[in-house]
């Protein structure tokens, strides 16, 4: 390399690399020796500049420290206790923050020369997080773990409504500036699964490389049933956390067709013969559930969708249909809802209460009854979920003006400047 390129890529962005390390004596050296080797080359391929190498014992009670330590090039932090392999990677871009992140596992499943390919997607495609792919056909990735984030990959594309194939990938480069929209994380091994999770529920430009995949050295710190179902967990509340509204439509459209299904014999029955059969009781209480549940879950989105003014909810701020949810049922919208479902009440159930109130009994029809007392509940459901509106609608007003307020200049300093 001539001295004008090797100029070049001296000034380019700059990387670091983290390796957490929980009692990988046994592999720890390899890796830190095949970065060390990769280091020229990815600076090279890439365009990077400086490339820092970060070892985080985290907690390590075996010589890992020791056996890192003896490294020259490679920065050591040394957990007294163990604090996690999410904590682990976290601390070692916070002591050494170049413009991009990154991290291996210490087992020596990965090799750090796809760190090239990884970083020069991340530069050329503007992407904020780039994975290394263990699910290729380079992959010796044991079937049981093959299996576990093929269904993990499976529920959050089906969540998010974007596709990635390894939810849990170990390898990965990401934008110091993506950080923002990535944090918090998990301290804990669901720290990659959550990382994917926001990134993809964020919007932010996520991208996939496949590389090897190799057995791992040593035995592994992961409990397939007991971490799968953290990761499980972690998916959701991500979810929950950024767009719920993702999960809450799909009870939504069953209880709508559990209505449709329920209703429709009934419904044809009832305009051939203008009247209903007694055993239709049971689907009419099931059908007027069903829309009680549905009407429930309709202003929960809607409201879920203001409470995310105050969650971290920042690129993908409002999606077109539950924008459209929350602004039907919120304010006078709400109200007109409200109030139509009691004079659909007083519809059906006038003719029972006058004649309850002029002979003492009522012999009204049963659907006449269930369907009044559904539109009472709604009437409720509106009338609750009105004050949770308002309630929230003043919450965020009061913090827009606090907002507001603190970036105005005060009267003291206005005066200083027309002086």
């Amino acid at each position: 390399m001539d001295a004008k390129a090797n100029a070049d890529w001296q000034q380019g962005p700059s990387l670091t690399i983290v390796i957490p390390a929980l009692n990988e004596e046994a592999a720890i050296g390899g890796t830190i020796e095949r970065c060390l080797e990769a280091r020229s080359t990815i600076q090279q391929e890439a365009g990077l500049g400086d490339i820092s190498i970060v070892v985080v014992s985290d907690g390590s009670t075996d010589r890992t420290p020791e056996i890192a330590a003896e490294y020259v090039g490679v920065d050591l932090i040394v957990f007294e206790t163990n604090r996690g392999y999410g904590a682990a990677i976290k601390e070692g871009w916070e002591q050494f923050p170049s413009d991009y992140l990154a991290f291996l596992d210490a087992d020596g499943t990965c090799d750090p020369i796809a760190f090239s390919e990884l970083c020069q997607t991340a530069i050329d495609e503007q992407a904020e997080v780039v994975l290394g792919s263990r699910m290729g056909t380079d992959s010796k990735m044991p079937a049981i773990r093959r299996f576990g984030n093929r269904v993990f990959a499976i529920l959050l594309g089906f969540l998010c409504g974007k596709r990635i194939t390894d939810t849990a990938s170990g390898m990965r480069v990401v934008s110091r500036a993506a950080l923002r929209h990535l944090y918090p994380l998990p301290n804990g091994l669901h720290f990659t699964p959550s990382m994917s999770a926001r990134a993809l529920l964020n919007d932010l430009r996520v991208i996939e490389i496949p590389m090897a995949y190799e057995e791992r050295i040593g035995a592994s710190k992961l409990h397939p049933f007991r971490d799968g179902i953290r990761f499980l967990k972690t998916i959701f509340t991500g979810v929950l956390s950024y767009q719920p509204e993702r999960i809450l439509r799909w009870p939504l459209l069953f209880c709508l067709l559990g209505i449709g299904l329920l209703g429709a014999y009934p419904t044809e029955f009832y305009v051939r013969n203008l009247r209903l059969e007694q055993w239709m009781i049971y689907r009419f209480v099931a059908s007027q559930l069903l829309g009680s549940v549905a009407l429930s879950l309709l202003l929960a989105i809607g409201l879920l969708q203001r409470v995310a003014f105050f969650g971290p909810r920042r690129t993908a701020a409002n999606k077109f249909w539950a924008s459209i949810v929350a602004e039907a049922f919120s304010g006078w919208r709400l109200a007109v809802v409200g109030s139509g479902l009691v004079v659909t009440a007083i519809g059906f159930l006038w003719p029972g209460i006058v004649q309850y109130a002029l002979s003492g009994q009522v012999t009204m029809h049963w659907s006449r009854l269930i369907a009044g007392a559904f539109a009472l509940l709604g009437a409720g459901q509106c009338v609750i979920f009105g004050l949770l509106f308002t309630v929230v609608s003043q919450w965020k007003n009061d913090i827009e003006y606090r907002t507001l307020a603190n970036k105005a200049p005060s009267p003291r300093s206005q005066a200083s400047v027309k002086q």
